[in-house]
């Protein structure tokens, strides 16, 4: 047995010793007799006469040094044909002429031939190019592929890779002559929200300052940054101004420039999207990350710009409902704030619950039992953000499923808290009445409604147990509460 085992061993040995001696390494198989293998970058691309302009730039901007390094690079090298379409705006500019080659440029070596038909590359200018399939690199053919030399490859393009602006520098360069790309450039000093004045004070001025001082960049998506593609609907002035005096009755603040100032923002923040879409692949309809469903007309697109980041469509305009834009608010039991009393509760008495209801579905929420020590009142505390200016339905779902008896909650909407502890009623917001939690019932329930003057956040919501000390009379309980805005 010993001695078959080393049969086979030695078999195995020499079959590998075979499978090694006929392989090598792709680089070598390629261009193995290649006398190109001997020179660098540098040399090999002025050597070639259809790409000795780029040489020309190369020298020009000091890269001729950085292709001599003993680094690895790709190169991707426009013809001299290609080079005499570059504008002379960038040829005849120092700082200009240093991004574009630097565009052509990055680091490792990419081959034509790849494992991924479409691989997305960092280029020394900081932007991200595409190289799809074999012969395209953006939107540049290449029409001579593979040139390998000692430090490296080059791919011939047809095409110069000239740097192309990101959505936000677009936005920022159509800030005088469109009034949608005016109002987001505006945000950079506006705030909507309190967390975007901190930012600003602790932002370090330079070409990215934007992606964290503006409040669109903040809190929508971050169209100054390169590494994603994005698509945004820019409308024109008509359009833009339509789309913002429909959500003004719904966006009304302590003044007409802060109502104006919302409308803008809870307009313009449902334009923007992760993906860049090209016009074959444009649905009918889009949902933003806020929820809001933005119908697509293709017929009211005037132009498509592609930019290094994605895709800006210019558009007559985007007509999107009212009722769509006014989405409803849902606020999950167990993602509670604060508890009242804040202080002396009993927190073994509180369970967050994962549970599974009679249709197998799971959830999560809070219920508060047994509860004897902090006096006949308690309260399970809420915020919400973000809420529009007009009537609300609200619902809950509270699950009374481990009594044998039915207790009563209530909940009251902008809660006010005198001194002595006890709740101003003239003055909250909204106090529905005491309901019945009913045994086992998953079902929503509809509480009531209630009416919002002004836009903005309900600071606190507060689920208040029954005035009693009497054990399963003063529980509390609850999945979630839903505020269902209407249309005026």
């Amino acid at each position: 047995m010993i001695a078959l085992k080393l049969n086979y061993k030695k078999l195995f040995i020499g079959f590998l010793a075979i499978a090694l001696a006929s392989c090598s390494d792709p680089w070598d198989d390629r261009k193995s007799d290649d006398a190109n293998l001997e020179i660098n970058l540098t040399q090999a691309i002025a050597n070639n006469p259809e790409t000795s302009k780029f040489a020309e730039a190369l020298v020009k901007t000091g890269y001729d040094k950085v292709l001599k390094q003993s680094k690895t690079y790709t190169v991707f090298v426009p013809t001299n044909d290609a080079m005499d379409k570059v504008s002379i705006s960038i040829l005849n500019n120092t700082d200009a002429l240093v991004f574009f080659v630097q565009n052509h440029i990055t680091l490792t070596a990419f081959s034509s031939v790849r494992d991924e038909p479409s691989e997305k590359i960092q280029m020394f200018s900081n932007k991200f190019l595409v190289f799809k399939g074999t012969n395209l690199i953006d939107d540049a053919p290449i029409i001579d592929a593979d040139n390998y030399v000692s430090n490296g490859v080059f791919h011939i393009l047809s095409k110069a890779l000239t740097p192309k602006m990101n959505i936000w520098q677009f936005v920022n360069a159509t800030g005088s002559s469109i009034e949608m790309s005016k109002y987001l450039k505006s945000l950079t000093e506006l705030n909507i929200y309190k967390a975007d004045s901190i930012a600003k004070l602790a932002t370090v001025p330079g070409l990215y300052a934007d992606s964290l001082s503006n409040s669109y960049l903040r809190n929508v998506y971050n169209l100054n940054n390169e590494k994603n593609r994005y698509t945004l609907f820019l409308m024109e002035d008509g359009g833009y101004t339509a789309e913002v005096d429909k959500l003004k009755p719904y966006l009304v603040k302590n003044s007409a420039a802060r109502t104006d100032t919302y409308s803008s923002y809870f307009t313009v923040r449902d334009m923007a999207f992760p993906k860049a879409y090209l016009p074959n692949e444009l649905p009918s309809t889009l949902t933003t990350r806020f929820g809001v469903t933005v119908p697509i007309d293709k017929t009211q697109i005037v132009s498509q710009i592609t930019l290094s980041n994605g895709i800006v469509y210019i558009m007559k305009k985007v007509d999107v409902p009212v009722a769509n834009r006014l989405v409803t608010t849902k606020i999950e039991g167990e993602k509670n704030t604060t508890f009242f009393p804040y202080t002396n509760y009993n927190r073994s008495t509180i369970f967050y619950r994962d549970k599974k209801d009679p249709k197998g579905d799971l959830f999560n929420d809070i219920m508060q039992q047994h509860r004897v020590t902090e006096g006949p009142n308690f309260f399970i505390n809420y915020t919400a953000s973000d809420l529009y200016s007009t009537k609300y339905k609200v619902y809950w779902r509270a699950i009374n499923d481990v009594q044998s008896n039915v207790y009563q909650q209530r909940l009251i909407v902008g809660t006010v808290f005198k001194t002595d502890g006890t709740i101003d009623l003239t003055t909250s917001l909204m106090a529905f009445p005491y309901m019945n939690v009913e045994l086992k019932i998953y079902d929503e329930v509809y509480i009531g409604e209630f009416s919002l003057p002004q836009a903005g956040n309900i600071d606190t919501i507060s689920l208040v147990a029954t005035a009693t000390t009497t054990v399963g009379n003063n529980s509390l309980t609850l999945d979630y509460l839903k505020f269902v805005p209407v249309v005026n």
